[in-house]
């Protein structure tokens, strides 16, 4: 028996991506961004990976330097991309 020493639940994590991701979507629509754009802009050259991220599929989420990076091309604060 594997015991959970986590003070969240997987539920609440993949809640946690799926709203990081929705935001980072909602923020880059409004500024006119495509995928493509977004993901060269920040260093990623996989366009497929950078989707998969905001899409949050296949267990594919952005790290604390994407959205760092993210909140710059954006210009957004960062908080806005995680709350």
């Amino acid at each position: 028996m594997e015991i959970d020493f986590s003070n969240s639940t997987k539920e609440e994590i993949d809640n946690f991506y799926k709203v990081v991701s929705n935001n980072v979507k909602n923020h880059r629509i409004e500024k006119g961004f495509s995928q493509e754009k977004l993901a060269l802009d920040i260093g990623i050259k996989s366009i497929a990976f950078y989707s998969n991220c905001e899409n949050n599929k296949y267990d594919k989420h952005f790290n604390l330097e994407h959205l760092y990076k993210i909140s710059k091309s954006l210009n957004v604060p960062l908080e806005d991309l995680i709350k």
